[in-house]
């Protein structure tokens, strides 16, 4: 069975682009440019796209994450953690289906070198690899003989070493997962080529969101459960894995939240944005996607009607941001173009 085969193939049959009673009303702007696309710095004016405005492209889920890209099928997974399903979203024609139920409570996804789909799954507590038969393979669960906590962000480097973030959310309750003795610190792990997984920190608080700079020397991680306020890192990385120079890039210094993100080819962030839940916070004013330079100076904000955990790039050109969110799925064209990881 081809690779293709196999994921055309996978999804159930469509139901709707809205397969839940919890959908959200989206009223698009009509006027170009999009005022809820916002230039923050004179560099983002060339990223937005004048005549391109946010999309509503599909509602119905319970908390939408790990959004991943299938150019070679033209469609986007996405997790919906709490109902326990990844979702397929059809570029071409716009259905929205249920692609895998029960999916572990699947968070961050991912492709590895050759194609295959990587997922994070709460439920069993590990990382896993779906074959091109359909077959699931287990790629960690354990870490010197104790379970792994609740894996949740995942990326692939070039080389095929797989990076995985694995703090304790998913066993912290039932909502999107099943509540669970901690065994394991909150940790950040490889798995290289040869398949014997290795940590790489127990120093974050939360490891959440993570992602590699363009050329792969510098690795950026997410610390979620950071005081006062969450954070992203950058470190610079060997070829062995090892990190240094562990450096602050990014602060909301504020009522705001950093959650997943990826990297553009010249080394932009853009990161799932909301609030921290502080009483005093305006989750209004906050939702959306945050773009930060290389050097951690925002540049842009796309707002949204709900927070957004995790986004990613795809389409043909590789310049289309998809960003999942909440209970929904947004698109927008922009002039930039997601990195490899």
């Amino acid at each position: 069975m081809s690779r293709r085969q196999l994921f055309a193939g996978a999804a159930a049959a469509v139901t709707s682009r809205f397969v839940h009673a919890q959908n959200f009303e989206f009223k698009p702007n009509q006027r170009y440019p999009d005022p809820a696309v916002e230039i923050l710095d004179p560099s983002f004016a060339q990223i937005r796209i004048y005549s391109s405005t946010v999309e509503q492209l599909a509602s119905g889920m319970r908390w939408a994450e790990g959004p991943v890209y299938f150019g070679d099928g033209r469609f986007l997974l996405m997790s919906d953690i709490p109902n326990n399903r990844i979702m397929r979203y059809d570029e071409v024609s716009g259905a929205f289906s249920v692609f895998r139920q029960p999916s572990n409570f699947s968070n961050g996804m991912t492709r590895d070198r050759q194609g295959r789909l990587i997922v994070c799954e709460h439920q069993g507590r590990r990382v896993t690899r779906t074959e091109y038969n359909g077959k699931v393979t287990v790629l960690a669960d354990r870490y010197l003989g104790k379970r792994l906590n609740s894996p949740n962000d995942v990326i692939c480097q070039s080389d095929g070493t797989i990076w995985f973030t694995d703090p304790p959310f998913g066993i912290s309750g039932g909502w999107e997962g099943e509540e669970a003795s901690q065994e394991l610190p909150h940790s950040v792990y490889r798995i290289p080529p040869n398949g014997a997984l290795e940590l790489v920190t127990t120093e974050l608080n939360g490891p959440n969101g993570l992602a590699f700079s363009p050329d792969e020397k510098r690795l950026y991680i997410a610390e979620s459960r950071a005081k006062p306020s969450r954070l992203i890192w950058r470190f610079d990385v060997a070829s062995d894995g090892q990190l240094s120079n562990q450096t602050k890039l990014i602060d909301p210094d504020g009522p705001a939240s950093i959650d997943g993100f990826k990297v553009d080819t010249e080394g932009n962030l853009w990161c799932g944005w909301g609030s921290n839940g502080s009483p005093a916070a305006n989750s209004e004013a906050l939702d959306g996607v945050k773009v930060f330079n290389a050097q951690g100076v925002p540049i842009g904000f796309i707002r949204l009607p709900e927070r957004c955990a995790n986004l990613t790039f795809g389409g043909p050109k590789n310049n289309r941001l998809y960003m999942a969110s909440s209970h929904s799925l947004y698109g927008l064209y922009v002039e930039a173009y997601g990195a490899v990881c």
